[in-house]
């Protein structure tokens, strides 16, 4: 264990993508084998205990950055983007309508109501913007990206990847 602080920072991944999501098969046309993405991506959740499904679209994740900066202003933070991740990926649940995430919000006994003020009055939308445009101004291009001393790690990659990137900075291990 290492003595880090992890922020989550919002990105801006096909922001272009409709509340009604877009099909994989769309989204990947002639540019990716689809089936054999799904395949690695199956096959690296299940070694790595990550809840994974099958889906077939993707959605807009903005409202749900923006919902995902309330929660951590209430202290709920890493339980949000936990559910979160758990809704779309292994559940092909749609982020990007509010019904969801208010629903989302309320299971983790989070105010509902004030979860569907946030989104209607767009409350964190500035701190969103402040973090896509920050991710531009890194050229941050995919996710996840790791940031270490201003060394820029790209890609689910190994433990003993990210590991190094931490002792070449000189991150110390956590005192236990």
């Amino acid at each position: 264990m290492y003595d880090i602080r992890l922020a989550w920072v919002a990105f801006p991944l096909h922001p272009e993508t409709p509340e009604e999501g877009t099909t994989l098969q769309e989204l990947f046309k002639g540019r990716i084998d689809l089936e054999g993405m799904r395949a690695r991506l199956m096959r690296v959740a299940q070694e790595e205990g990550l809840p994974f499904g099958h889906r077939d679209k993707t959605y807009n994740s903005r409202l749900a950055q923006e919902l995902g900066k309330w929660a951590e202003s209430k202290g709920e933070g890493k339980a949000y983007h936990h559910a979160v991740f758990r809704a779309y990926f292994a559940e092909g649940r749609n982020i990007g309508k509010h019904s969801e995430l208010v629903a989302l919000a309320d299971s983790l006994s989070l105010p509902a109501e004030e979860a569907r003020k946030v989104l209607e009055q767009r409350s964190f939308k500035n701190l969103v913007d402040a973090d896509w445009q920050r991710c531009y101004s890194m050229g941050v291009h995919a996710v996840p990206t790791f940031l270490v001393g201003g060394q820029v790690l790209v890609g689910a990659v190994p433990y003993e990847t990210l590991e190094k990137l931490l002792i070449d900075n000189g991150v110390p291990k956590r005192q236990q």
